[in-house]
């Protein structure tokens, strides 16, 4: 058996590594499974409409020349095609290479069964292969496993939705046409099959045998290794089970072996029924439901259906008086079983002797409630119910019969678990000190004989005892006999124990030595010594083997999930129940055993990623029953919450003594006290877990609380930012203020409970709340961000996402927002937008310009900060940086793709810019030259006015937010808004200094200096929004002179309020605002370089001069027209939001007629 495994057997290798492989395919698939991007199931009508010209079934080979040339004459679609490549070719390529390594794994054993023919393997057959134990199993593993991953890809990846994963990766992948590339034959074994898990649908004809067929397995191996199974067991398990009606358990391993391996031998399942009869009768008397793999159940009722032989062989064991029986006697096995197990558990009567005198009694016991467990939780499972009457008719039987309770099935699973766990650890113990024990007993048997042979020498005086030369000769024998056991022999040794002990007995009886009571006692510990060697003889590594094979739960790694409701109801009434869980969680690991034997075996690099996965799966389930302890704790702080908000009075500094009664509020404290001490009861039950090792993943009971706690607080927070930020898009501006408080009084709740009860659970109460709220808003921001981006960051590549502490994601409401931050955002759009609203710099605030109602000021910014913390604002920040850059690349692609193409827009921009070269001399005639060209672009203003107003505004926006920042930061924290403020200061000195002189330091690519200080610096407010360069724009011909005509085209919109000191919209019908208006001006020519705002400062002052010359000339007012007050306050404007300093604009525009101006503004 070793030999076959050797590391210089080829043979036994390269099937070892096969079979290994074929495990951790089956693996990966099934972690994919949870990775379906859900655009390729097309469930919506939405996603139809957005997705069908791209994501295609298999009809796609038969139109791929009309397909492509549809996507490739829409630049549209073509752009969407590549950006949909860019999100999604790194997980479609993960699952084409776990697709194609299922044909490269059937690829592979059909060569090693050529090779085996051709003698490759020197004296290796597939006769002598299946004759060597680990031989004949390694092979029927290797093609059970074939026929595994194939169910498993229907079962988990629908035909249509893999067939487009196929057709995708086809189509974005560039080895589509290397040789050595297998994607023809992927698609061909993994098309769909029509099976679908959708209750109702049929199953397609000749399924799954066909599906089998695709890739030809010569037909002699499923024969051959039927055959082997049908009259072998080959995994040698019938001893551990040696009671007749336990046979059907010992095989079930082969059994589902059988099960898979009889598809690639579809003839025997239809027509063989001698066949069938003897597999049913040696592997089915008395089950139908078996395990496929890890847990996945088939119904055999329903699964050999359309075959005659295997309904016929199998309709003897479903008969009603069978049935019957079987559900009767594994129903009151339940009970008893259970009442058993009850009485092992007591306090005391798992003792070590006990456990040593009795160990074929409680492996028996255990191995009948393992026996009932299985056949239980299988046959009441609705496998197939919904498909097959005759299968719901046996389920329901099953239940009557049994007259099955839910509860006491979960008790005896636990208790069982309970006292496995307790005998595999006394075990372990008696095992680690047998030897130790062996020879103290050794010792102390060995010292009493030599004592009883000295008394009877008469050298030791012992009351009554005379001397006796031969029972002195008897006893030093008997001593050096005891001395001559060994250890290492434990078989001579038991029968030379048994016979010592023996001996004993008849010199007490023989030579009346029982009437000295010294004597007696004496042969009676030594008798008692030897019985104790010989039970420790006993303690063999086979008994912990035995009790794993045993034990074996891997038949509920998904039915298990069924006592989850149980299991919490259990923990909300008692939480020392936990202790027990643990016991059961232990017991389902042992699931983990099957895929990892043979990947462990050929020390395969795989080990860990299944092993990590499946610990992974397990540790989820675990995490998923214990939530239960937060959720009920939640629920208790939410009550102590509302008792101490409005239950109990807060205590003044002083107090009367004659209303003290009336403060004590005994009752009210009573009940918090009780409230509070739930709260610890329920944290002592899950800390009794004590820390456990699930697969090979740590579980530290005092981790998974506060993962827990944390969980349960993500769920709720994030409940209350979803609801608290849903908005009625006719409110009015007051109503954003409302929903804010009512989410401040929400998180507050949150942020007190914690702050009250972190010391009785021993957590850090207030770095959960910050990192938990921190990481839910921006997950949120990086999904509401999602939506400007080319490449999308999924779930499973989030930094902020967590498989063990979700955030949860909820369906958009339809408003263009993906979640709450997004239509927070847009709420504040809303009431600040340039075409129902002014914004008055010098008050902060927005107003209505039909009422003049003040609508948004700087205290909404200030409930922002308290509602959703820094972090909310920071981001909501963030969030308007992505508009404006999003708003910013449309204004590239419409002036440089429509604009810039325009011969007629050209020729009369390069017309206009010869006749205001240079900008130092004077227009003449300037009120006919300017708007000859600002009229012919008339109707391609309003696209730029939408584009840059909006950009103004949402700069104006975010300015409001960094003053609310930078305000907080140095209330809050003064020393680190000095520190950063310095720094910054600093880093832009020396980057300066480098510029001048380069030999000096600057800080390099790879240095994160300058990225990670930007970020503290946005956070603390440190920023300037209209000085940031949000693209890179390629230079533009003629910008300047662009964008001053698109000004010279909305000034005339505006009009100049003294009282309000600033530009305002002159028609309620023809909006236009003057702050967002200049803002967005500015940002724009922030984009480019400083040249373009210097050369459009000249146009603006060639304009002014201009219009001045031309106003003294014909009239001889000394008042300023609309047109010169506008373009005035409009330059005003510009210098102040661009932060220029005045100077600058003095050496192109008179000083003295600036400070005319505002004399002129000011009286």
């Amino acid at each position: 058996m070793a030999d076959f495994l050797a590391e210089d057997n080829s043979c036994g290798q390269t099937l070892l590594k096969l079979v290994s492989r074929g495990n951790a395919i089956i693996a990966e698939l099934l972690r994919l499974s949870d990775y379906v991007p859900t655009v390729f199931k097309l469930e919506s009508r939405e996603d139809r409409e957005k997705y069908g010209d791209i994501i295609i079934d298999f009809s796609y080979f038969k139109t791929s020349e009309y397909v492509e040339k549809k996507i490739d004459n829409s630049p549209e679609l073509q752009d969407f095609d590549e950006a949909f490549r860019d999100n999604n070719v790194e997980i479609l390529t993960r699952f084409y290479l776990a697709f194609e390594s299922v044909h490269k794994y059937v690829t592979d054993l059909k060569g090693f069964l050529e090779d085996l023919d051709e003698g490759v393997y020197i004296q290796q057959t597939l006769e002598s292969i299946l004759l060597n134990i680990e031989g004949k199993q390694l092979m029927c593993e290797a093609l059970y496993l074939y026929g595994v991953m194939l169910l498993t890809i229907d079962w988990k990846f629908d035909g249509v939705v893999r067939e487009r994963l196929l057709v995708s990766y086809y189509r974005y992948s560039a080895t589509k046409d290397a040789a050595e590339s297998n994607i023809d034959d992927v698609c061909k074994l993994l098309r769909s099959t029509g099976y679908s898990r959708v209750p109702g649908s049929k199953r397609p004809a000749k399924y799954p045998e066909e599906y089998f067929r695709r890739v030809h397995v010569p037909d002699q191996l499923p024969k051959m290794l039927i055959g082997r199974l049908r009259s072998d067991d080959i995994y040698s398990q019938i001893s551990s089970y040696p009671v007749p009606e336990h046979r059907s358990t010992a095989l079930a391993n082969q059994a589902r072996m059988l099960y898979v391996i009889l598809y690639f031998s579809p003839e025997i399942l239809h027509n063989e029924n001698a066949k069938m009869r003897e597999i049913v009768d040696k592997h089915f008397p008395d089950n139908w439901v078996v395990n496929v793999y890890m847990g996945h159940l088939i119904n055999l009722v329903e699964a050999w259906e359309p075959y005659k032989a295997a309904k016929t062989a199998l309709n003897n064991t479903i008969t009603q008086i069978n049935l019957r029986e079987l559900a009767v006697r594994f129903g009151k096995s339940v009970h008893s079983l259970d009442a058993s197990v009850l009485k092992l558990l007591k306090e005391g009567a798992l003792t070590e002797d006990y456990v040593l005198d009795s160990i074929p009694t409680l492996m028996h016991l255990i191995r009948e409630c393992n026996v009932t467990l299985r056949w239980m939780m299988l046959h009441i499972t609705d496998i197939g119910v919904d498909h097959v009457k005759k299968c719901r008719q046996l389920r329901e039987a099953v239940i009557v019969g049994s007259e099955y309770g839910p509860k006491s099935l979960f008790d005896l699973l636990i208790n069982t678990s309970q006292i496995e766990f307790v005998i595999k650890e006394m075990f372990k113990d008696l095992l680690s000190k047998k030897e130790n024990d062996w020879n103290v007993s050794k010792k102390e048997s060995f010292e009493r004989m030599e004592e009883l042979s000295e008394v009877f020498s008469g050298s030791k005086p012992l009351t009554r005892i005379e001397k006796n030369a031969s029972l002195q000769a008897w006893f030093t024998e008997m001593k050096n006999q005891i001395n001559l056991l060994s250890y290492d022999d434990a078989t001579s040794a038991g029968r030379k124990i048994v016979q010592l002990i023996q001996a004993l007995e008849e010199v007490q009886e023989f030579h009346q030595l029982e009437t000295n009571m010294q004597v007696k006692q004496f042969l009676a510990e030594t008798r008692s010594y030897l019985h104790k060697m010989l039970r420790i003889i006993n303690i063999k590594e086979e008994n912990l083997i035995n009790l794993d094979i045993i034990a074996d739960m891997s038949y509920a790694w998904e039915i298990i999930d069924t006592f989850t409701e149980l299991m919490q109801k259990g923990i909300r009434k008692d939480p020392s129940l936990v202790t027990k869980l643990r016991a059961t969680f232990l017991k389902a690991a042992s699931a983990l055993d099957l895929p990892l034997v043979r990947i462990g075996q050929c020390n395969s690099p795989d080990l860990r990623s299944v092993s990590q996965f499946y610990s992974a799966e397990l540790v989820s389930y675990v995490r998923n029953v214990l939530q239960i302890i937060p959720q009920t704790m939640f629920a208790l702080l939410g009550e102590i919450v509302k008792l101490q908000t409005n239950g109990l009075k807060p205590l003044p500094t002083r107090l009367d003594k004659d209303k003290l009664k009336e403060f004590a509020q005994l009752e009210q404290r009573h009940k918090v006290a009780k409230l509070t001490h739930s709260i610890s009861i329920y944290t002592e039950g899950i800390l009794l877990m004590k820390t456990t090792l699930v697969g090979i993943i740590k579980v530290d009971p005092k981790q998974l609380l506060e993962d827990g706690i944390r969980k349960e607080l993500v769920l709720r927070v994030a409940f209350a930012l979803h609801k608290g930020l849903m908005f009625n898009p006719k409110s009015k501006a007051n109503e954003l203020f409302h929903h804010l408080k009512r989410l401040q009084s929400i998180m507050d709740g949150f942020k007190r409970s914690f702050e009250y009860i972190q010391d009785y659970v021993n957590i850090y109460g207030l770095k959960i709340w910050q990192e938990e709220v921190t990481r839910i808003i921006n997950y949120n921001i990086e999904q509401e961000c999602n939506s400007f981006l080319r490449k999308k960051i999924e779930d499973w590549q989030s930094i902020y996402q967590s498989t063990a502490i979700p955030i949860p994601r909820y369906p958009p409401l339809g408003d263009g927002s993906i979640n709450f931050i997004g239509r927070l955002a847009r709420e504040i759009l809303r009431f600040t937008d340039y075409r129902t609203t002014s914004y008055i710099n010098q008050m902060n605030a927005w107003y209505d310009v039909k009422t003049k109602e003040e609508l948004i000021n700087i205290k909404l910014f200030s409930q922002l900060q308290v509602s959703l913390g820094t972090c909310g604002l920071t981001g909501l920040d963030r969030l308007l940086c992505f508009m404006i850059v999003k708003d910013l690349q449309n204004f590239q692609v419409f002036h440089v793709r429509r604009t810039m193409n325009d011969k007629i827009f050209c020729s009369m921009l390069n017309s206009l810019n010869q006749q205001l070269q240079p900008t130092t001399k004077l227009v003449g005639n300037a009120s006919k030259i300017y708007p000859i060209f600002v009229t012919k672009m008339e109707k391609k203003w309003p696209l730029y006015a939408a584009i840059i107003l909006k950009v103004g505004q949402m700069q104006l926006i975010r300015c409001q937010i960094l003053r609310e920042l930078n305000f907080t930061c140095k209330f809050d924290s003064k020393m680190l808004s000095g520190c950063l403020d310095t720094f910054n200061k600093a880093i832009l000195l020396d980057i300066q200094k480098h510029y001048a002189d380069p030999n000096l330091p600057y800080p390099g690519e790879d240095n994160p200096l300058l990225f990670e200080l930007t970020t503290y610096l946005e956070t603390a407010g440190i920023a300037d929004p209209l000085k940031k360069i949000y693209v890179t724009m390629r230079n533009i011909p003629h910008l300047p002179l662009f964008v001053f005509t698109f000004a010279l085209a909305l000034l005339p919109k505006l009009n100049f309020v003294k009282s309000a000191g600033g530009l305002f919209s002159k028609k309620l019908n023809d909006p236009c605002d003057g702050a967002p208006f200049v803002a967005g001006i500015v940002t724009l020519l922030q984009q480019f370089h400083a040249k373009n705002t210097d050369i459009f400062l000249h146009y603006i002052a060639q304009y002014l001069r201009s219009l001045m010359d031309s106003t003294i000339s014909t009239t001889k007012t000394n008042d300023l027209s609309p047109e010169m007050t506008n373009c005035f306050v409009f330059l005003d404007n510009f210098i102040h939001y661009a932060n220029i300093p005045r100077k600058n604009i003095e050496a192109i525009f008179p000083d003295y007629v600036f400070n005319e101006f505002y004399h002129y503004v000011s009286s």
